[in-house]
């Protein structure tokens, strides 16, 4: 049995639709347990991200998938607290060989989101992970990877301040969907030693 972690913070719910379809798609894979972990500003206490026991589902999974919206051209802080948080792990090299992955979402079909993707495959590389791109080529008549991203999933809604609940684009969803069923058929392919498993 694998593990899939889907790691994210929201800040106006469309990033959680994108952080839920990669889950469903994920769910759909043989032999998968999946895990949607949402981080949270009331984890942060005097500046610094804290919660063991999240650090500890993750240290426990075969593929972590981080999940971002883009603001000002990078991750919001909350997730750069948990990120930051996770450095402790890095000096062990607890993270590594697992599989990795990202998405993120912005108002505008740009926002700068390459920005937001190339620090979370920074972030995996200085953890030895192994990152998997979407795979997907870009503007299918679908709506998937309508927005050319290989990197990981995209997506952009416009922002709306009338109060409705949270809305993403179909494609943008299908994209995160197929994302989740690659990166659990990644972790199938590989083996991580137990002892990389369990952080002391």
């Amino acid at each position: 049995m694998k593990t899939v972690s889907v790691v994210y913070f929201s800040g106006s719910g469309h990033t959680q639709l994108m952080a839920e379809s990669v889950a469903k798609g994920a769910e759909q894979v043989d032999g998968t347990t999946v895990q949607v972990l949402r981080i949270t500003g009331e984890q942060i206490t005097q500046g610094r991200w804290k919660d063991e026991a999240i650090l500890e589902q993750l240290n426990q999974s075969d593929a972590i998938v981080f999940g971002s919206p883009t603001y000002m051209g990078g991750v919001a802080a909350q997730f750069k607290a948990f990120i930051d948080a996770a450095s402790a792990i890095w000096f062990q090299q607890g993270w590594k060989d697992k599989i990795a992955g990202g998405f993120t979402h912005s108002g505008s079909p740009s926002g700068d989101k390459q920005g937001t993707l190339l620090y979370l495959v920074t972030n995996a590389m200085q953890h030895g992970m192994i990152w998997v791109g979407t795979g997907e080529m870009g503007m299918q008549e679908n709506g998937v990877n309508r927005l050319g991203s290989y990197l990981g999933p995209m997506g952009s809604t416009p922002p709306d301040f009338s109060g409705a609940l949270p809305q993403v684009d179909p494609g943008d969803l299908l994209t995160a969907e197929r994302y989740g069923t690659r990166i659990a058929e990644a972790a199938k392919k590989t083996t991580i030693a137990n002892s990389r498993r369990s952080i002391a």
